[in-house]
């Protein structure tokens, strides 16, 4: 099992009331859940949440959710959601139960930002280093990096996954996201939910009980399989391991009501973490409805 990819020898000071360095806490290597979407948070709004069709047009919120097997049916009732982005659910709802899927930034190979990739990822694979903490996701067209201990540039260049900083504070990683690209394609879940330019993500990314990550993963909608999700190796069985558990909160005023938060439990994952390749099949996938495949007009460098 691949647990450390590379030692840790950095400590950073703390200010505590002892004068002694607080280490840095270690939250490296492979981590995966059977599941996909957000779990609720521990309190306060939370994240728009899958539901079931009535015959009179309407959705039913359905808790908790959801295993390997998915629907993509949201609730557009949450009052989180602003006129355009509850729209835009319940639209998306709709063609779901035509059996239409929508493209996203997953299905169609984009990178893909926060919270949006939390959710739509079985698996993640953190790699900490002095300056900066490196995320790859089971799609390698998803590699997050967050610069440590500095501030965001004055003026932020929107880019897909947006321009992410960090910090330790005791024993919590803390990210902070902003200047994340706006495209026909962007939402902050996968049930449609949109966001505008004004998008801002805090992440919070701390170890916790390896049996209270067993019981959340559970709770809600975990489905075990006796073999790898999407190619990602099977999750540790050992609860005496700790799990990591991921507390978000989402703000953009012109899509969302009020901050929201929401939640992502992972636990230790065996094996070699895989090579995996976004393969783009625009043909087949969408039912008939060709999907745009991602082209470079410009060059990276």
């Amino acid at each position: 099992m691949i647990r450390r990819l590379l030692p840790l020898l950095v400590v950073i000071a703390f200010g505590n009331s002892a004068g002694e360095a607080a280490p840095i806490p270690d939250l490296s290597g492979q981590w995966g859940r059977d599941m996909l979407f957000f779990e609720p948070p521990g309190s306060g709004p939370g994240p728009v949440i899958r539901a079931e069709p009535r015959g009179d047009g309407t959705f039913v919120p359905q808790s908790p959710c959801c295993g390997i097997v998915q629907s993509w049916f949201g609730d557009p009732s949450n009052p989180v959601l602003k006129s355009p982005a509850a729209d835009a659910v319940r639209r998306n709802s709709e063609l779901s139960v035509q059996g239409i899927v929508q493209p996203d930034l997953h299905s169609t190979c984009f990178p893909e930002p926060p919270p949006f990739v939390l959710g739509m990822h079985y698996g993640v694979l953190i790699v900490q280093q002095p300056s900066e903490v490196k995320l790859f996701y089971l799609l390698y067209n998803t590699v997050r990096r967050v610069h440590l201990n500095v501030p965001h540039p004055k003026n932020v260049t929107p880019s897909w996954t947006g321009d992410s900083i960090g910090h330790y504070e005791g024993d919590t990683l803390v990210i902070d996201t902003t200047g994340i690209k706006v495209s026909p394609l962007s939402t902050v879940d996968g049930f449609g939910t949109p966001h505008s330019e004004a998008l801002h993500v805090v992440e919070r990314y701390r170890l916790i009980d390896g049996k209270l990550a067993a019981e959340a993963q559970k709770t809600n909608g975990a489905q075990p399989t006796p073999a790898p999700a999407f190619a990602r190796g099977i999750i540790d069985a050992d609860t005496s391991k700790p799990g990591l558990q991921v507390d978000f909160t989402v703000d953009d005023p012109q899509m969302f009501a009020t901050p929201w938060s929401g939640r992502v439990t992972y636990r230790p994952v065996t094996g070699v973490w895989p090579e995996a390749v976004c393969s783009e099949n625009p043909h087949e996938y969408y039912a008939g409805r060709d999907a745009a495949i991602p082209q470079a007009e410009t060059p990276d460098f």
